[in-house]
């Protein structure tokens, strides 16, 4: 059984709530990543940003990024998937929720993020074009 945590890209960093969208925007450079996790103070995730996010949500309404916090582009509520979490489960989550990434948790703590791309190295080739198909759907 493959899990989450051997499936994962590990050492994700997060952008805190107070932090700015120019923040989230500077860390996902930094890091070479198009999405973070959303902390709060008790350094919880409470959502993901992704460049997108920034782009349609800030730029695309000319708000200004570096006073924007980026606690206001996170989602209604934080899916997240556990770090010894089946593949089934990833798959499962990715499409119920229709979101390309998740972060992994072990307990409260963030260890890492999946992508589809973590997810198309890792398993099947029909696995991962049922999970496209069912991300791509409207």
């Amino acid at each position: 059984m493959t899990t989450a945590r051997e499936v994962m890209t590990p050492g994700a960093e997060c952008v805190q709530t107070a932090q700015s969208a120019a923040d989230a925007a500077r860390i996902m450079t930094e890091a070479g990543v198009g999405a973070l996790p959303i902390c709060g103070p008790d350094d919880k995730i409470k959502g993901v940003v992704t460049d997108r996010d920034i782009v349609v949500k800030v730029l695309g309404k000319n708000r200004d990024p570096g006073s924007f916090p980026a606690g206001d582009l996170n989602q209604s509520e934080a899916v997240t998937i556990g770090a010894d979490d089946d593949a089934e489960e990833i798959l499962a989550t990715m499409a119920r929720h229709q979101v390309r990434r998740l972060p992994v948790i072990d307990g409260d703590r963030l260890v890492g993020m999946v992508a589809v791309a973590d997810v198309a190295r890792s398993l099947p080739n029909a696995k991962t074009g049922e999970l496209v198909e069912a991300l791509s759907y409207d």
